[in-house]
């Protein structure tokens, strides 16, 4: 049905219903005049505290567009510059992360702005820890003519600390003195921060001594400055001398000690906390405790960490609970750290990791690769430090079926762009003497570092072929790498299982001449390992008389081998002679002079032999080693390079626990057990 049109007469309203909506209309409202756009106010009239709030609203929300209307607004009216607009246009920015607006915002206003906006951009720059930024800063600020205050200086002084410049340290100490905002105690400490920092330990101990009133944080970086560079007689007198030292001060010289491997001195540290500190231990010092018993064997003292630990209701904590874990592993008690794995019920993948690692130094391959099966069957993502653990075990055992595993889960989860985890494959490959994948692995790293090269030169060394490790060098050469302590020893390896004597004679001169490397004791068994393969004694001998170190019964054992085999009894005995005044436990060493003995018809020298070993207790045990195949399990003889030693693994060197039982004890009545 069609609407009615519409007409004039429908759409006008009546005059009673006009009158009726007049009736609502306040009289106000009738007569005021048309509505019109208001005048901008004058720039005298619009005070700057209601431009300041409205930024600081615009800062509140991140509001970028109002933000940078009241910006423009502030430009417009030439209160840019003003003191109460200026810290919030900075602020503004540095919220929103824009630092270079920010610091257009502040470097316009030139001479005219205070410091307060420069410490704006400054602390923004120190919180990202761009120190090369806050120099910057700091530097411009100053070539403004605008004056640093007591809140500006220690944020450029840690900056100085931490790029170690020293030189614009000291300029700003002098400024500091003249202006006189050395009498603030964040500056002193700042001071005394950035000189230790730099390693000047007698401008900071000067400074320290000027401090009219120190406070805990003088103390603790004074202390923590002494014990960073091991002058643990210096750290240890200030620390006596600290009013009322608190727990961080103790931790500090404790981690100091920790760090520089003086395990007794830290088990000493702890008991005399537990005596002298108020409140006593606490997680940090735990944690130091349990560390130094883990990698010294005192396991008597450990236990008693632990039980401490238990009073103080710490044992609740992930951080100490893995480290009880790391604790027992390494003191080979499996049983305890596993135990403690399955109390906790919170197991993150540090918790894994531990108990991982565990199973690692105790040299459990199966129950590790078990582990890392049900660590994924959990849930528990592995990340790179699991992988590496794994790769690290099957590299030193040779289990290859387990490293093929591993490279395909790396390969499906997408970390084959690890660099560490990249070395690791190499180096496993290199070590089970498949050297076709550790060169299709090394081939396909994009940045190749002294790690890879250093791994892939070792196994073609172990497979004798010598060239080809001596061209890898080279190429590690060209490309500018600089090859450390280790590298040396894989390649004088090489050149030793190769015969390459005159390519090794040359390296070693090298090593300290070209390269900046002294030559330690392994570089010296190499030598002495290349000399024997090739039948000279002599300079075997010499090498062993001249080097600086004593030699170690390994290298020892070495030469006999070669005299034996040479038919050399005269250099035999005289190694023979130094070899048993070492009193070693090896049983393969007597065997060694035995046979030497037996082939020169020394029957005399021979029993004497028998009857000394018989006082030590020594059985001749055959040895052999076990290396897994890719289907079977084969006897094969060891190889002379793993004999003497010229080169292990130095990323896991273990302490003797059996040699440091009297120590133990010391420390355990030191500690109070």
């Amino acid at each position: 049905m069609r609407p009615p049109p519409t007409t004039a007469a429908a759409v006008s309203l009546s005059k009673q219903q006009l009158l009726r909506i007049r009736r609502c209309i306040p009289p106000v409202w009738r007569n005021a005049a048309p509505a019109q756009e208001p005048p901008p106010p004058p720039a005298s009239s619009f005070p700057p505290a209601s431009l300041s709030s409205i930024l600081l609203s615009c800062t509140a929300h991140r509001a970028l567009r109002p933000g940078e209307q009241a910006h423009a607004r502030a430009v417009t009216l030439g209160l840019y510059a003003h003191p109460s607009v200026l810290p919030r246009l900075a602020s503004f920015y540095i919220a929103l992360g824009d630092v270079p607006a920010a610091r257009a915002a502040v470097e316009n206003v030139g001479g005219k702005a205070r410091a307060f906006p420069w410490n704006l951009l400054i602390w923004s720059y120190a919180s990202d820890s761009l120190w090369k930024d806050v120099i910057m800063a700091y530097d411009k600020m100053v070539a403004l003519g605008v004056d640093a205050d007591r809140f500006t200086y220690p944020s450029v002084l840690r900056a100085c600390g931490e790029l170690r410049e020293v030189t614009i340290g000291r300029k700003i100490n002098q400024r500091i003195r003249r202006t006189r905002y050395d009498l603030d105690m964040y500056v002193w400490n700042a001071l005394v921060g950035m000189y230790a920092k730099c390693g000047e330990l007698e401008d900071a101990r000067r400074v320290f001594d000027e401090m009219s009133v120190r406070d805990v944080i003088s103390w603790n970086t004074m202390v923590s400055a002494y014990a960073s560079t091991g002058m643990w007689s210096k750290a240890f007198e200030l620390l006596q001398r600290v009013p009322g030292a608190n727990v961080v001060t103790w931790n500090a010289v404790a981690a100091g000690n920790l760090k520089a491997g003086n395990y007794d001195e830290v088990i000493r540290l702890l008991s005399q906390m537990r005596n002298c500190c108020e409140p006593g231990l606490d997680s940090v010092s735990l944690l130091i405790g349990l560390k130094a018993c883990g990698k010294s064997g005192y396991l008597r003292i450990g236990r008693e960490l632990h039980g401490v630990a238990i009073r103080l209701y710490f044992d609740r904590l992930e951080c100490v609970v893995n480290s009880l874990i790391t604790m027992y592993s390494r003191g080979r008690m499996m049983s305890s750290a596993e135990l403690l794995f399955r109390m906790f019920s919170v197991r993150s993948t540090t918790a894994w990791n531990s108990l991982l690692a565990g199973f690692a130094f105790m040299d459990q391959v199966e129950e590790a690769s078990f582990l890392f099966r049900k660590m994924i069957g959990s849930g528990i993502c592995p990340n790179d430090v699991t992988i590496l653990t794994m790769l690290s075990l099957i590299a030193r055992f040779g289990h290859l079926c387990h490293g093929r595993e591993l490279h395909c889960y790396i390969l499906r989860h997408g970390l084959e762009g690890s660099k560490l985890l990249q070395n690791s494959l190499v180096d496993m490959y290199s070590k089970s003497r498949r050297m076709r994948a550790s060169r299709i692995v090394f081939d396909r790293m994009e940045c190749r570092d002294k790690h890879a090269y250093t791994s892939l030169i070792l196994g073609y060394g172990m497979q004798r072929e010598g060239l080809v490790s001596l061209k890898l060098f080279d190429e590690m050469i060209t490309n500018s790498i600089k090859p450390d302590h280790v590298t040396m020893v894989a390649v004088l390896s090489a050149c030793s299982h190769s015969g390459l004597v005159t390519q090794g004679q040359l390296l070693f001169a090298k090593m300290y001449a070209v390269f900046g490397t002294a030559p330690r004791v392994e570089h010296f068994s190499c030598m002495v390992d290349l000399y024997s393969r090739e039948g000279l004694l002599k300079m075997a001998e010499e090498m062993i008389d001249k080097m600086p170190f004593q030699p170690t019964a390994a290298m020892l054992a070495t030469l006999i081998d070669a005299c034996l085999i040479h038919g050399n009894t005269e250099i035999g005995e005289q190694a023979a002679k130094k070899l048993l005044a070492m009193r070693t436990n090896n049983p393969g060493h007597y065997k060694l002079i035995s046979n030497m003995y037996i082939s020169a018809k020394r029957w005399p020298e021979l029993a004497e032999l028998r009857s000394l070993m018989s006082t030590m207790e020594l059985t001749m045990i055959p040895s052999h080693s076990l290396l897994e195949s890719e289907h079977d399990v084969c006897f094969l003889e060891q190889d002379d390079f793993f004999n003497h030693g010229a080169h292990r693994d130095l990323s896991d060197r273990i302490t003797d626990t059996d040699s440091s039982s009297s120590e133990e004890v010391k420390c355990s009545e030191a500690f109070g057990g």
